[in-house]
């Protein structure tokens, strides 16, 4: 008699818990179509012509590596100066801080120019790292035997933050990445990423410009925000599953700790009762 009553006692709890799993299950399923990237035609090829095409080039208050070589190897050094120097900075691709080895380079100052040991002040705005190493190295010629120049973009950084793997601030080595490579660098989106409404700030000439991606639709590939600027804001925004999700559990904290107690307190009376 006594072990029918515990029974009786507990089904009405057991119901409740398992009420509490099903609308929680239910509250937070998400679309298959929501999260699958680059939707179209259902054929198994498909070609599509690029139209946009960027090219980036040195601006105002770039940081550039200029590495000079040629046959005379004392004479280089003169002008791989600023060398590098040692500094408790925080590496913005990495977590941690402590001391590190960064590069000084070259900063293009508000006119866009560079000043070279022995060369002197030379206008790099608006050209590609490419022309601005066939300039310096005519520039160089009157120095150097057979030089050769190679010029890198030191502080080429964009922000990823939301519904990412790993939201940070990444510095780019290479001079030209797509939006879609810079998510898989931050690990991609969460499952609860809105894919279809990534906002993309970004800032030049002057202004600043807010733009709406969908990565759920081929669009990307025509859009002007496919390819990433220099100092991109990138942010995910979660989908309402996951703000309605944060707040139920919010809600159900103490629901769920008062049902606990309660078992708790019910388990103790039923095995005092059954003595």
């Amino acid at each position: 008699m006594n072990l029918k009553f515990a029974r009786k006692a507990l089904v009405p709890l057991t119901s409740l818990s398992i009420f509490i799993a099903i609308i929680g299950g239910a509250t937070s399923c998400v679309s298959t179509k929501s999260i699958v990237y680059f939707q179209g035609d259902s054929l198994q090829y498909a070609t599509q012509e690029i139209k946009q095409k960027y090219v980036p080039t040195i601006q105002p208050n770039d940081l550039l590596s200029i590495v000079v070589g040629s046959l005379n190897a004392e004479a280089n050094e003169v002008f791989n100066t600023p060398n590098t120097f040692t500094t408790a900075s925080t590496n913005y691709s990495t977590t941690g801080g402590g001391a590190r080895t960064q590069p000084l380079g070259y900063l293009v100052d508000a006119d866009g120019s560079i000043e070279i040991p022995l060369v002197g002040k030379l206008k790099v705005t608006g050209l590609r790292t490419t022309d601005a190493a066939d300039t310096i190295r005519l520039r160089l010629r009157n120095f150097l035997k057979e030089p050769s120049v190679i010029v890198r973009n030191l502080n080429f950084k964009v922000s990823v933050l939301g519904e990412i793997a790993r939201p940070s601030v990444y510095v780019i080595p290479d001079e030209k990445i797509s939006l879609p490579e810079v998510l898989s660098l931050a690990g991609d989106l969460t499952i609860y990423g809105k894919r279809d409404n990534i906002l993309v700030i970004r800032e030049e000439d002057g202004k600043r410009e807010y733009a709406r991606i969908d990565l759920t639709s081929r669009d990307i590939f025509t859009s002007p925000f496919y390819y990433v600027h220099k100092n991109d804001i990138i942010y995910v925004e979660p989908i309402k599953t996951r703000i309605n999700a944060t707040d139920r559990n919010v809600q159900l904290v103490p629901i769920v700790t008062s049902i606990v107690a309660a078992v708790g307190t019910l388990g103790i009376l039923i095995l005092n009762f059954t003595k």
